[in-house]
């Protein structure tokens, strides 16, 4: 097998999206990542088509995004701005991508089953959700692990129950239980046994009903594909966030313009509020925020939640960079380099610079940048479908948190990725947080 490693954004054109089907995520990738094996995260073909397109049909739900938006709005009132405020009346230092990853967990888990796994609660430590949390990051690590050896070497360690593969069975078996826990507990409110905790949630307004009485889906499937739901969440929204205050916290400047652009929203809500209320932004509000929008744009680029891209050539191709590659080939598409290219964003590619991202006229909103010069929503049939409403949790995390607090990096800690799948912090990202005086 041969490896080429390219962020050329002709070739990635042609890899993602006009001569896609020769690039395929392919068996071994499969394997790799097993424990959503069967998922649409690791199908091609016929299988992808039919299971984005249902994942398209949930996500057109009104009644699903509006869950949606109102699980993110109550998340942000209730937990982030909360813990927040405690934090800022000790001083004491906190680990924001503890933090994030505990609300980017619940809100992409609670439309998932209907059950709030409660991260954000004072009473999580040692539930099952924060031991699901660990087993994510599990999996993603021994993930980047396998991607390093020869197929036979892993496959070889995982029979002996050794190593990293001893960790990852752990892991398997903890993100079974989990999501066996959270529909246990869904049919027991369904059945009328919670009194109403969370019984506002409809059966049909949930993501799991689309696939539990679904009979093309064993117990098997239906667990990998809800494992990769909560994945594909909780590692987009969670890891972004985590990276965009690490450049807020270094960009004044652009944390001035976030609250001029949420100021005359703000003021509204003040007016009819005591003046020691926190204010919580709608996710509907967020919508024709611009500025903000390419706030985190800018960060996604410099920094996106998956860096590295995988295909595997079903048959030989010349890619447009003249380099031949044969059936079989590995192709692994950099994307934390695509975004830090001088031919692509110019001689200020390294500066944390979201004016880049706006066409420069008044109304006019974003500037237009290909997919295969921003992949990090990915591009051509495998786009992110639930890219809309990251965006929008996201922007309603950022606005809260930015418009009632100043938030600092911690001095002396060295901030870099961890061996990930995922381009999480390595030890974390400690910060302090102070209320604003308004």
């Amino acid at each position: 097998m041969r490896f080429l490693l390219t962020c050329d954004p002709t070739n990635i054109r042609h890899i993602f999206t006009s001569n896609h089907a020769n690039y395929l995520k392919g068996k071994e990738f499969s394997e790799m990542f097993d424990v959503t094996d069967g998922s649409f995260f690791t199908v091609d073909g016929e299988p992808c088509r039919r299971q984005r397109a249902r994942i398209q049909s949930i996500f057109s739900s009104p009644r699903l995004l509006a869950l949606m938006a109102e699980c993110c709005r109550d998340k942000v009132e209730k937990g982030v701005t909360p813990l927040l405020a405690r934090m800022a009346k000790t001083a004491a230092p906190f680990d924001m991508h503890d933090l994030l990853t505990r609300f980017a967990f619940d809100v992409t888990a609670t439309p998932i089953f209907g059950v709030d796994p409660g991260l954000l609660s004072t009473s999580s430590a040692g539930s099952a959700g924060m031991h699901a949390v660990v087993a994510m990051d599990t999996v993603m690590e021994v993930g980047l692990f396998r991607h390093t050896l020869p197929m036979c070497c892993w496959k070889a360690m995982r029979w002996l129950n050794v190593g990293p593969e001893r960790k990852l069975a752990a892991a398997h078996k903890v993100l079974r239980g989990f999501v066996a826990e959270m529909i246990e507990r869904r049919k027991l409110m369904t059945d009328g046994y919670a009194g109403v905790l969370e019984s506002h949630v409809s059966s049909v307004e949930i993501i799991m009903s689309t696939y539990i009485n679904d009979p093309e889906y064993s117990d098997d499937l239906l667990c990998a594909t809800l494992i990769n739901f909560m994945i594909a969440g909780r590692d987009t929204i969670g890891t972004a966030l985590v990276w965009l205050f690490y450049n807020l916290a270094q960009n004044a400047d652009v944390v001035a313009c976030i609250r001029k652009e949420l100021a005359p929203i703000a003021s509204r809500k003040a007016a009819a509020a005591a003046a020691t209320t926190m204010v919580t932004f709608e996710p509907d509000e967020m919508k024709p925020l611009v500025y903000m929008h390419a706030v985190l744009y800018e960060s996604l680029r410099l920094f996106p939640p998956i860096p590295i891209e995988r295909k595997t050539v079903v048959a030989d191709d010349v890619l447009p960079s003249g380099h031949a590659v044969r059936a079989g080939d590995t192709i692994l598409v950099s994307l934390y380099s695509l975004g830090r290219m001088q031919d692509v964003w110019g001689e200020d590619c390294m500066e944390y610079r979201p004016e880049r991202w706006l066409s420069g006229k008044v109304g006019d909103g974003l500037r237009y940048v290909p997919t295969h010069k921003f992949l990090a929503f990915n591009s051509g049939p495998r786009m992110c479908l639930g890219k809309d409403i990251a965006i929008m949790q996201m922007k309603t995390a950022v606005a809260a948190m930015v418009w009632n607090f100043d938030v600092e990096v911690l001095e002396g800690q060295s901030v870099h990725p961890k061996f990930s799948c995922i381009l999480q912090t390595k030890n974390g990202l400690m910060m302090k947080v102070k209320k604003r005086e308004m």
